[in-house]
């Protein structure tokens, strides 16, 4: 397996530290060979996303979505069928799974559907106020103390 250097990134990037753990869990699951079930990621807007996973076969009851440490982690698991049945062929698969995916910071589920064997997870980033870029003046004394103490007394 390759490794990848992430030091020029981490030469001019401060706060990433667990970066370099979550690709290598990410790279270590998607070697494994598991396609299943398929799925879908889709950028709905600039801070909205969709993830939609076929799970045909699986009802509301069969299926878990939790969010925890970052990550959304959806559970498929059928319960016994008790009918038993004389297949010629059974290529609807209907086995257990679990699929993980990384959530940026910020990021929330807004809701979750299922119809025709499509379960759609809907996804927001909403930056708090005090994390979005502002401007900041440069004031000629050059004492940000001094120009808060102008404006008070101006007002």
């Amino acid at each position: 397996m390759n490794t990848l250097d992430l030091s020029p990134f981490y030469r001019s990037s401060i706060g990433f530290d667990q970066l370099a753990s979550m690709l290598d869990s990410t790279l270590r699951s998607d070697n494994s060979g598991n396609g299943y079930p398929p799925y879908n990621i889709e950028v709905i807007d600039d801070n909205k996303y969709e993830i939609t996973l076929a799970v045909s076969g699986f009802s509301e009851k069969d299926l878990d979505i939790q969010v925890e440490n970052k990550a959304l982690t959806v559970r498929g698991s059928k319960t016994e069928d008790k009918i038993e049945r004389n297949y010629l062929h059974k290529g609807i698969a209907a086995r257990a799974f679990e699929r993980k995916f990384n959530l940026a910071d910020y990021v929330e589920i807004t809701s979750a559907n299922l119809k025709d064997g499509l379960l759609t997870i809907s996804l927001v980033k909403e930056i708090p106020e005090v994390m979005k870029p502002k401007r900041i003046d440069i004031n000629a004394s050059g004492n940000i103390l001094d120009n808060q103490s102008d404006n008070k007394e101006a007002a």
